[in-house]
């Protein structure tokens, strides 16, 4: 499966926002955005920052793509399956990349980014009911248990990334930081997940 290799701060700054993909470094001073909060390359400063309707929906779709690590395939394989599900379009968009393994750990608090979490998940650190699995785009269910190996217990990696985690930041997950594992409870709605992004521009774009 292709993946992103460059730069992850130039992501950011190519959508002049925080995508909060280098974990800590995003809420430090060393974030380049806080410098160079213009787009990448030669003409990053000049170039002209009005974009038609249709840029304003590509932007929003590159935005949430890379928030949550996704090639364009994937993405759009999640767009269809929203389609064929009932309720809202965009909502259920946002409700399948939330239930990612990948995603939820670090929504969980056991790395400092999805990126870092894809990582931990690949190199089967992880359980989902008991069973190891290392598939980050692994969908989770209401009830099953999220857990650290027994032989992955004293990976730094994790045990700093609690600590600055807080507890039970949200409604759908619990988390046990004694045991390392956690719970996905129940399937978030849109207006509990903390994502700032229009969904509905990104129906829009692939409704064209």
């Amino acid at each position: 499966m292709a993946r992103y290799t460059g730069p992850s701060c130039r992501l950011c700054r190519r959508e002049k926002t925080k995508l909060f993909l280098k974990g800590s470094k995003c809420l430090s001073e060393k974030c380049p955005l806080e410098q160079k909060n213009y787009a990448p390359g030669q003409h990053g400063l000049t170039r002209r920052t009005k974009f038609s309707e249709y840029g304003v929906q590509l932007r929003e779709k590159q935005k949430v793509k890379r928030i949550y690590g996704l090639q364009e395939t994937q993405f759009h394989n999640y767009f269809d399956n929203a389609i064929r599900q009932k309720g809202v379009t965009g909502g259920n968009l946002i409700k399948l990349l939330e239930k990612r393994l990948d995603n939820t750990i670090f929504r969980l608090g056991f790395a400092p980014s999805r990126k870092s979490a894809r990582q931990l998940v690949l190199h089967r650190h992880f359980t989902v009911n008991g069973q190891i699995v290392n598939i980050p785009s692994f969908s989770l269910s209401s009830g099953d248990v999220i857990s650290v190996r027994e032989k992955s217990k004293k990976l730094d990696a994790i045990h700093n990334s609690l600590r600055r985690t807080k507890d039970n930041v949200y409604s759908w997950l619990s988390v046990d930081k004694a045991t390392l594992s956690g719970t996905f409870l129940n399937i978030p709605e849109r207006e509990d997940i903390p994502l700032n992004a229009n969904e509905q521009l990104i129906v829009e774009l692939y409704s064209k």
